[in-house]
């Protein structure tokens, strides 16, 4: 399973751990390291700059020979950590930044500087166009078949006509529970796949064991877009309380969203509130449950160690 993105990263087999919203954290990805694909962690898994200065050491001190570990970095002004979360990373180091929802302009200029690669979440060709004029060192393509914030093309669409398009390598996002998704989207064009979803289910996954159980109980036909949680749409579990609170935004939201000077404070506001509702779903057991899933679930069938979700995408 060599690939572009073996090369690049220096791993055995062409995936990346997804960075996950609560959900990743250290221990998950040295065992995706150890296991011999690259793991990512959201820099916003971090309340403060120590505690993500510490991670940073962590991951390096426990980086095996041939593996890999990056951050991922919210690019935009939701993000008002954004500054001092590029800056520590670049301070401390690691191989490399996966960029989401805004320009990744400054992340690749500081990036390279520090010898860190930068992958950059695109779901058109304008955008994966314009991040590869900035630099990036790959495109990750997030189809509509991915956990979380995800796309509107479906993964031969996109990850087709990027590969086609581009010169940099594309890795596909979305869609992938097992090795013949993995295959698929190598067939495709792409160089390497992102996988989240099914990595929930890890006993060194940080939430709880609701949900944990959740993404072996639900399947694919259990996953619904909401607009309730950052205010753009995001696939969660389609659970009770997700079905009584609905997925549409308020008319109050929708009316303010109207409006140009408002629509960016709107947008802060739902993303803040929204996280807190997440968080509180995954660290702490209620009847308000938002978990955020893909529809890759529909091959989680128990809870198991990172290596042996490796090991179930990979033979």
């Amino acid at each position: 399973m060599q690939t572009k993105l073996t090369q690049l990263l220096n791993i055995k087999y062409p995936i990346i751990q997804a960075p996950m919203f609560l959900v990743s954290n250290v221990a998950m990805v040295t065992e995706a390291m150890n296991a011999g694909i690259a793991g990512c962690i959201p820099a916003l898994n971090y309340r403060t700059l120590e505690e993500l200065r510490a991670a940073l050491k962590q991951l390096k001190a426990n980086k095996p020979e041939g593996g890999s570990f990056g951050f991922n970095l919210i690019v935009n002004k939701s993000n008002v950590k954004y500054k001092g979360q590029l800056e520590v990373i670049c301070e401390e180091g690691c191989d490399f930044i996966i960029t989401s929802l805004g320009s990744p302009e400054e992340t690749i200029k500081q990036a390279h500087k520090a010898g860190i690669k930068v992958f950059c979440d695109v779901v058109d060709l304008k955008f994966a166009k314009k991040v590869e004029g900035l630099g990036a060192d790959a495109a990750i393509a997030v189809n509509n078949e991915a956990g979380g914030h995800r796309g509107n093309m479906t993964p031969e669409e996109l990850t087709g006509l990027l590969s086609k398009e581009l010169s940099i390598p594309v890795i596909s996002a979305g869609g992938v529970g097992c090795k013949a998704d993995i295959d698929k989207m190598l067939s495709y064009g792409a160089e390497g796949v992102s996988v989240g979803s099914p990595f929930i289910a890890s006993i060194e996954a940080g939430v709880t064991d609701e949900y944990k159980q959740a993404c072996v109980d639900y399947g694919a036909d259990d996953i619904v877009m909401t607009e309730r949680i950052s205010g753009t749409p995001c696939t969660v579990i389609n659970t009770p309380y997700v079905q009584k609170i609905g997925t549409k935004q308020t008319w109050l939201e929708s009316v303010l969203n109207k409006n140009r000077k408002l629509k960016k404070w709107v947008k802060m506001i739902r993303f803040s509130i929204g996280m807190k509702a997440t968080e509180k779903a995954a660290k702490k057991a209620t009847y308000k449950t938002v978990w955020v899933a893909g529809p890759s679930i529909e091959h989680t069938k128990e809870i198991l160690p990172v290596k042996d979700i490796v090991a179930k995408l990979t033979t």
